[in-house]
């Protein structure tokens, strides 16, 4: 059974769906019984990870509008592209797109429909391509899957698609998300960042639905007890950002807002580990990996109650309606100020993270390719 999986998001360094594509593709690429091949797009900076440069891949350079308008036009003309993407049996669609094949069967991971429940925060091309393609791309998949219950209902709620056709597979923090015991590395990310001795983190993409102008606000008001608190931000820029930047000169919190810039994938866990709490207060999200990824480091998180994060937090964290600004900084101020708190949380964070693997959720992957498998036979 030969698998080929999209990892465009991987290879265009794309946060989340990044991460999940790699992770599915590195864990395949180790088992010797999976024979794998992948693809991605060439846009821009595009290049795989050192760790998938051994597996067999295809490519295009294609400017990424362009080829979501060409895999479109394949599905609606059923002109079919096992060729370009070099699948045989089972095609993996990581990236929102799925173009038409002639022989091989296709998985669709549906993330989240973020452009649905909230059009507002999409730009506005990219709320047009997905309401417009989304139906057609959900109709020709054999398999969905979803990472997590949120997203399922969603599907089934917006697309009534038989649900015996969508499978729940969670995600999970790469291994090297653990608490370091080591001091001289803690030391080292400190000096080699200049990370602040007391501050509070946020990483994801710096997008509207991030909810950050109300993390920002409620930050504010921690400041009158906390003169020496900080706020880290890591993450790149996303879209329809401005507001955000604005609100933090309105505020006055130029020198009290940070920003590291880019942050080595081996160090991003130490920031997790020096952070008083991690706080993630977004409006919607289809599974949540910075929480997961923090816990897993064994830092306090407090987050916001909706969509998906109440299944990956559990009762590991501090959980709070995303549009109350007062409760957010109530909850900061908490764990602040309350060092047994802080330590529950922390254990309960790793207990909580400990039950999300990608080894379950790699044989999960296998079990839904081995069944499109059978049924080719």
């Amino acid at each position: 059974m030969h698998i080929c999986i999209d990892v465009s998001p991987t290879a265009q360094k794309h946060a989340g769906l990044g991460r999940y594509a790699g992770e599915i593709a590195r864990m395949l690429a180790d088992d010797p019984a999976v024979n794998l091949s992948l693809f991605y797009n060439r846009d821009g900076d595009a290049t795989l990870p050192n760790y998938l440069s051994d597996v067999p891949y295809k490519t295009v350079n294609i400017g990424n509008k362009p080829w979501r308008m060409g895999v479109f036009a394949s599905q609606m003309t059923h002109w079919p592209m096992d060729k370009t993407f070099g699948a045989s049996d089972i095609f993996h669609a990581t990236n929102h797109l799925l173009a038409h094949f002639g022989r091989a069967r296709t998985v669709y991971t549906l993330h989240d429909l973020i452009f649905l429940r909230y059009p507002e925060h999409h730009k506005n091309y990219n709320r047009w391509y997905l309401t417009l393609t989304m139906p057609h791309y959900l109709k020709a998949a054999d398999v969905i899957i979803t990472p997590s219950e949120c997203s399922k209902q969603d599907a089934l709620e917006y697309y009534r698609l038989p649900e015996q056709k969508i499978k729940v597979i969670y995600e999970a923090a790469a291994p090297h998300f653990k608490p370091t015991p080591d001091p001289n590395a803690i030391q080292r990310v400190r000096h080699k960042y200049k990370v602040p001795d007391k501050f509070i983190l946020h990483v994801a993409t710096i997008e509207p639905r991030k909810n950050l102008i109300r993390l920002l606000d409620a930050f504010q008001t921690l400041l009158t007890d906390q003169p020496s608190l900080k706020l880290v931000f890591i993450g790149k820029k996303g879209w329809l950002y401005d507001s955000f930047f604005q609100h933090i000169k309105d505020l006055g919190l130029e020198d009290r807002v940070i920003f590291p810039g880019y942050v080595d994938e081996a160090d991003l866990p130490l920031f997790y580990q020096l952070a008083e709490v991690f706080v993630f207060p977004s409006l919607y999200e289809g599974f949540g990996l910075p929480p997961l990824e923090a816990m897993a480091c064994g830092a306090p998180v407090i987050s916001s109650n909706s969509s998906s994060l109440p299944e990956v937090i559990g009762d590991a964290g501090l959980l709070v309606e995303p549009t109350d600004t007062a409760a957010l900084a109530q909850a900061i101020r908490r764990v602040l100020a309350d060092a047994e708190l802080r330590a529950d949380l922390k254990q309960r964070a790793l207990l909580q993270a400990s039950k999300f693997s990608w080894e379950k959720a790699i044989e999960a992957h296998k079990a839904v390719y081995a069944s499109l498998s059978r049924d080719r036979t």
